[in-house]
Order: structure tokens, then sequence, then C-alpha cells
């Protein structure tokens, strides 16, 4: 840049001022990519819902189960590829604070109906072979130190007592927002020792359809076929279903726009007052840079750039520090257990500082470049 030195001998000639301005968009950036992460972490089911899948609870509640039975009538309607069922158990490890998600599964669908988890072949295997075995999620297994092969005794909440399973697989996700704190057994094991009330029933199905085209006539046959029966059905896209999750915490998005909207207004208000201080204190300067034949587009363009220039590091100092928490892992003891920064909200973050710079800047510019010689040159 032809210009840069003059630039940069701007920005320091007040470095407290400037210090301050920087920290200012470096942490309202930060807290962008903050709840950038906290809403991708409960939006997380739909980023990541298959447009394939439909999943079939209870009519009544999810937390009512389904006759197993379901599974063969579901495979014959027309249209239906595969079938699985999972079902919630709700257990302890160590102490309650130790949240995860635990899920008895059926092995013969679950592998197939999922293909974005990935499973080595051989531990699969070891995993099938094993009525107490266990698979892992790759950041649950990090959380805890897990490794295969661990014993690892869970305490029943919904189904009493201490099961013991011997971790035999760890899968890992081909996408970023793929969910590895998952914990998966199996179902044939929760029925032969829960042979009371669960015996004969499962939670909730997941359906892969030929055509996701055709998922909601199939939802609705398959909720025709079960109505008037003791147990009727209420079928949703697998994206629908994560999406009523969501609301009943809130409307998420919502409230962290509103967040996010105050925090770039303070901000924008904050740097423009800014800029406007500086260019009062180098009123003198822009009207000899005038006098010696800069263009008025010139002093425009040299505010501008500066208010810019100190929003770009600024945001690229916040958006790095969320990138560099993100990396961490989930801080929540697993409240959030997607806990990333995708590129998309990095790029918007950049985008919007770049915005409030030019934002906070245009009117100190428009006022700097209006500038009459004579009259800056008497000011003192």
């Amino acid at each position: 840049m032809k210009y840069r030195h003059l630039i940069i001998a701007n920005l320091f000639r007040k470095k407290i001022r400037t210090t301050l301005t920087l920290g200012s968009f470096a942490v309202a950036l930060f807290l962008f990519g903050l709840l950038a992460i906290v809403r991708g972490a409960f939006s997380q089911g739909l980023e990541v819902a298959g447009s394939d899948r439909l999943v079939v609870v209870n009519k009544v509640s999810i937390i009512q189960p389904l006759p197993v039975a379901y599974q063969q009538r579901l495979e014959r309607i027309p249209g239906i590829k595969e079938v699985t069922h999972n079902n919630w158990f709700g257990g302890i490890y160590q102490d309650p604070k130790n949240f995860f998600a635990q899920f008895a599964i059926d092995d013969d669908t679950f592998h197939s109906m999922y293909p974005e988890f990935v499973i080595p072949g051989d531990q699969w295997q070891s995993y099938k072979q094993d009525r107490e075995g266990a698979v892992a999620g790759v950041k649950l297994a990090q959380r805890f130190g897990w490794k295969v092969g661990d014993r690892i005794p869970i305490k029943g909440t919904i189904f009493p007592g201490t099961w013991e399973f011997n971790l035999r697989a760890i899968y890992s996700g081909r996408r970023p927002a793929d969910d590895t704190n998952q914990f998966w057994f199996h179902y044939k094991y929760l029925e032969e020792r829960e042979n009371t009330y669960w015996h004969g029933l499962v939670g909730w199905y997941v359906v892969k359809v030929n055509n996701p085209d055709d998922a909601v006539k199939i939802a609705k046959t398959i909720d025709t076929t079960f109505a008037n029966s003791p147990w009727e059905t209420k079928t949703d896209t697998e994206k629908a279903f994560a999406a009523s999750f969501v609301k009943q915490m809130g409307n998420i998005s919502f409230l962290i726009m509103s967040i996010g909207a105050v925090v770039f207004f303070t901000l924008l208000l904050v740097a423009g007052n800014t800029m406007a201080i500086a260019v009062r204190e180098r009123i003198r300067e822009l009207a000899v840079l005038k006098a010696v034949g800069f263009s008025d587009n010139f002093v425009l363009l040299l505010v501008v750039f500066e208010s810019v220039v100190v929003a770009a590091i600024g945001g690229a100092v916040g958006l790095t520090l969320a990138k560099l928490l993100s990396l961490r892992g989930d801080p929540t003891g697993g409240l959030l257990p997607f806990f990333y920064l995708p590129p998309q909200a990095v790029a918007a973050g950049a985008v919007l500082a770049v915005a409030v710079g030019l934002a906070a800047g245009i009117w100190p510019a428009y006022s700097a470049g209006r500038l009459r010689v004579v009259d800056a040159l008497r000011r003192v």
C-alpha cells in the first residue's frame, strides 16, 4: 500500500484509544462467535438431520413406547427402505453432572441407518459379539479418558440397577456437526435384563425412505396404518423431530439475534464516536493534505480505511479467541456436546466487523471530505 505509513501513524497517534477500540471489536466478535456456537449447539440436530429419514413416536408422548412388532409392519409399507429403533436409557456415570445420551440400539439395522457415523469394522464386529458390549463417540471417550476394552459401569434411572458395559468400539463423524458424544449398547441386552415392563417394547422408530420427496406422504401412511390402535403413532421428518426439542427451550435463534443486534449497535455507536473524535483532532492535518493537492475523495477514503482496519484487526482477534475456545471442546460438562464454530459463522463475523467499521467511519469521513481548507486552518 502506497500510504500505509500514513495510516499506521494515524492509528498509533493515540495508542490507548486505538487499543480500547480494538478491544471493543474483539470483545464484540468474541461474543458473536460464542453466540454462534451456542446457536449451533441447540440447532445441531437440524443441521445434520437426514432428509431421507423419518422418526415414528407414540402419539401420546415420546416417553411412551411402541411395540417391537411394529418394525415388520413398517417394513412392509411401500416406499420404506429400512427401519431401526432407538431406546433412551438415561443412566448416570459416576456423577449426575456427567450427562451424555445413552441408547439401546438394534444392531442389525442401526449402523446402515446412520452412515455418517464411522466405526472401524473390526471394532463393530467385536461389539456385536459381546452382549455387554458398548460403542462410544470419540468426543465422549476423550472426555472421560475411555479406551477400547474398558469396563464402564452406569447406574440406571429409568431401568434400576448398575449396568456394566465393555467398550468395544469408538465411532467418529464424517462431518464436524455429527454428534460424537453418544453411548450405544445392545437392545437385546436391555430387553433380556429388563424383562418385565419393557419386554416387547421400543422407544421410537427411525425409518429410511427410498425417495425424500415422498417423506410427507409416507409419514401420513404410517400414522394411518396405526390409527385407532392402542399404540397410535406420530411421524415427522428427522429435521422436524429435532426442531421440536429446540422449541421446548424457547426461541433460541430470536434471543441470540436480539443479543447480537444490541451488541453490534452499541459497538457502532462506540466506534463512530471514536472516529468522530479522531477526525476532529486532525482537522488541521487533513486541511494541509488538501492544501498540498490531495483530493476530497482521498481524505474520505483515508478516514474510512482507518476505521475498517481497526474493525478488521479487532474482529480477527475476537473470532480467533472464539475459535480457540471451541477447539478445547465442550466446557459445560455435556450440556452443549456440539461445541463448534463453523467457517460460515467466522465469515459472517468478519463481514459484520468490516461493515460496522465502514458504517462507523463513513460519516466522520464524509465530514472530513467536505472540509474547506480555509475554514479548517482557522480552527484551533
